[in-house]
């Protein structure tokens, strides 16, 4: 697997970043994929596909832009896959013209609805939950509902990455589907008055913000809980990890919050054979269980259980509120943490 850069290549455009990849990346054999997902977090299940079909994989990670990236290369795109995370960047890829439909009776087979565009254009590949990191030493509680999260009784107790990050967004968005746009916005405005400090870092350090006594609960996502506990490269993340509990918020439906990373054949695909290949591989119980035993991602595919890591967590009883319907809310919801200044911090 072959590694590149986009913010070594923002500089030259569309065509530097298509001469990222090599000659043979056109060619039989290669499957070059755009994505935002972090490195280390694809490497497992890219690493399984090349093993399993003898198809190399030609990776260009990218913080943003990945859309207008492919519509600016054009019919010269590279592209052949887009790996991403949320659905609102899955749904924005096929708004934005740069996926092409895949009706695919095998993938469809796999993966349920719910977790796939119906017209084809993105296939949800894993899941993950919204949760509260809350501190073994100080939190006694073991339910914690999203609507308490703005209870007085945790004024100056909460950390958080930033409300305008996808994941946040996305449970913003969720909440303005069951309670409405004047409850979610008086209930950001009780979050922002109980946290511990401004939003800032990702998920993990917020974690290590409750293991420093800054704060006792935060924001976080499953699979990084997973990922610090069983980090042996770095005991710093795995102390984080084992300071605290994860437990399930939910809604007044008695459900929680989930998200899901994906895929989309992208619209030009010089090495579309091998990508539907990939896409399909990612479908297949054998990525599943490697997301789910690498990555500490909950499966989309029925039947198939979490590792052993996330079971310990406890039962993910995942909400039923359409994706699209949470990817339809995405830009009330930025706009309404612009207007309650969540990313301010608290008030003084």
């Amino acid at each position: 697997m072959k590694f590149g850069n986009a913010r070594s290549a923002l500089a030259g455009g569309a065509l530097a970043i298509a001469a990222l990849f090599t000659t043979s990346a056109l060619a039989d054999g290669v499957v070059n994929i755009y994505t935002y997902r972090q490195p280390d977090l694809i490497k497992p299940v890219l690493d399984a596909f090349t093993a399993e079909t003898g198809i190399k994989t030609e990776v260009l990670f990218l913080d943003k832009g990945l859309e207008e990236r492919i519509q600016a290369e054009g019919q010269n795109s590279p592209a052949d896959v887009i790996m991403t995370v949320d659905i609102a960047r899955l749904t924005s890829a096929k708004e934005k013209g740069v996926t092409q439909p895949l009706v695919d009776d095998e993938i469809n087979k796999l993966l349920p609805a719910e977790y796939r565009d119906p017209e084809g254009n993105w296939f949800g590949v894993t899941k993950r939950a919204r949760v509260i990191y809350a501190s073994k030493e100080r939190v006694k509680d073991t339910a914690i509902t999203y609507a308490e999260l703005a209870d007085p009784k945790w004024k100056g107790k909460i950390c958080m990455r930033s409300g305008q990050h996808d994941y946040n967004l996305a449970l913003f968005s969720a909440a303005i589907a069951h309670w409405g746009p004047e409850k979610t916005e008086e209930w950001m405005k009780g979050l922002k008055a109980n946290l511990a400090k401004k939003p800032d870092g990702g998920d993990r350090p917020q974690a290590g913000a409750i293991a420093a006594g800054e704060c006792d609960i935060a924001i976080g996502n499953t699979y990084y809980v997973g990922l610090m506990r069983n980090n042996e490269k770095d005991p710093k993340e795995k102390e984080w990890g084992n300071a605290i509990n994860v437990l399930f918020p939910t809604f007044e439906n008695g459900l929680t919050h989930v998200n899901i990373s994906g895929a989309a054949l992208a619209k030009y695909a010089p090495n579309r054979d091998n990508a539907v290949k990939l896409i399909r591989f990612l479908a297949s119980h054998e990525a599943q269980q490697v997301y789910a035993e690498k990555n500490y991602e909950y499966p989309v595919e029925p039947g198939l259980e979490p590792s052993e890591t996330v079971k310990a967590f406890g039962e993910l009883k995942a909400d039923t509120l359409p994706l699209v319907d949470i990817a339809k809310g995405r830009k009330a919801a930025s706009e309404m943490v612009d207007r309650v200044g969540l990313d301010d911090g608290p008030s003084s």
